[in-house]
């Protein structure tokens, strides 16, 4: 990465080189072993059946046996990975165990899975971005495709499995890709910079961090921390084509990067970096429309703190913000429906610099990626409470980026 791959911190002249290099210093170095050697970890080799309307126990959800965990690095950084790390977790104690690294992948920083669950997609955060597709059963890299973008940081899967979706942070512009029906990628079919509204106080330029489909399916939502902006498009899902509907301020300076829904689809919530602040938001499936509310406290104090990603519990009961600096997850209760969130208080994450956290598939583990300790902790989640409680040991896997569970 090159020093015009501007900062994974929207003030203070950071660039993402600068930032990376920093905190690749102090990452863990541990290596996990080579993956030639390392059987798959079992995947499902088909969409798992919805869910009647009375949903069965966690309990008797929860899988048995090992289930697979996928880590995200860079690896164009001292002290970095090799690949994308490979491990299972215990879905009863929470355990991590690492199998090896899927090596051929260049600075996989987010992971992201296929609907059916058979293809694995990793961001290629340099200048020249690319996204890469790898098929689990074999471990096969399907091949990589350009995003014509710099410093891809974001991707997603269209929930019919046809899309793929990525955001670059370098140059502030959104990709569409097809998806063939073994999970390969084709040449892109759109890009979209985010060239208006003019980039927020201390701003050089858009930077694109997230993009996603809402929950209705019926529009994708790109947040922009540069331009202040969470901007909403249509795909056309034939052409593969994105046209924007509507764009959504946040107030100046706030630098959006994530935005995450509340199970009802009316609501989201979004976690501003820059000033150290969340805002409910409301969404209009009809229109598209993301009205940004009042911004409000991590709960983090006075210290330098940068929120990097926020999740709301299946029950819609409790939301979770990982904070980067304070090095804690502030938990919230969701409250009105969705429309209000209430500070309870923030739990050590044991870690440092949680980049990413992610739920399992049944709720009950809470997985934070800690990029400056080059470590993965995992929480129990209390579906009543939704207290957390620590399991184990940190699990050490070099500038730990994204986790991915499944």
């Amino acid at each position: 990465m090159s020093d015009d791959l501007r900062g994974d911190m929207g003030s203070g002249g950071w660039s993402r080189r600068r930032l990376v290099g920093a905190l690749a210093s102090g990452a863990a170095a541990a290596a996990l072993p080579a993956c030639d050697d390392a059987p798959a970890p079992a995947t499902p080799t088909s969409p798992a059946a919805p869910e009647s309307s009375v949903s069965p126990s966690r309990e008797a959800r929860r899988p048995s046996g090992p289930r697979p965990l996928y880590v995200g690095t860079y690896t164009s950084v001292e002290g970095g990975g090799k690949g994308i790390g490979l491990a299972t977790y215990d879905a009863e104690t929470g355990r991590i165990t690492g199998t090896g690294t899927l090596t051929g992948v260049g600075n996989p920083s987010y992971l992201a899975i296929h609907p059916d669950r058979r293809t694995l997609y990793a961001v290629n955060e340099r200048d020249d971005g690319a996204v890469t597709a790898v098929r689990l059963s074999d471990r096969k890299v399907l091949g990589s495709r350009s995003t014509g973008g710099a410093g891809p940081c974001h991707l997603s899967v269209h929930p019919g499995g046809r899309w793929l979706l990525s955001a670059d942070y370098g140059s502030g512009s959104v990709a569409v890709h097809p998806i063939d029906a073994a999970g390969a990628l084709g040449e892109r079919t759109d890009l979209v910079r985010h060239s208006r509204p003019a980039p927020g106080p201390g701003q050089e330029g858009p930077h694109a961090h997230q993009i996603f489909t809402s929950p209705d399916g019926g529009h994708v939502l790109a947040v922009d921390l540069g331009t202040d902006t969470v901007y909403t498009y249509r795909l056309d899902e034939k052409s593969g084509t994105l046209s924007e509907v509507a764009q959504a301020q946040t107030r100046p300076g706030a630098g959006p990067r994530h935005l995450t829904f509340h199970p009802g689809g009316r609501y989201a919530y979004l976690a501003n970096e820059v000033d150290n602040t969340v805002a409910v938001c409301a969404y209009d499936p009809a229109s598209g429309r993301v009205t940004v509310g009042e911004a409000q406290s991590t709960g983090t104090g006075s210290g330098t703190n940068y929120p990097a990603q926020i999740l709301v519990t299946a029950n819609g009961r409790y939301a979770f913000l990982a904070n980067r600096g304070h090095n804690s997850l502030t938990r919230y209760a969701v409250e009105a429906d969705g429309a209000r969130l209430r500070l309870l208080d923030t739990v050590p994450v044991g870690g440092d610099f949680p980049r990413q956290i992610a739920f399992s598939p049944e709720g009950t583990l809470l997985f934070a990626a800690n990029q400056k300790s080059g470590t993965v902790t995992v929480f129990r989640v209390d579906e009543t409470s939704g207290a957390l409680r620590r399991t184990g040991e940190p699990f050490p896997s070099p500038v730990a980026v994204c986790a991915l569970p499944l």
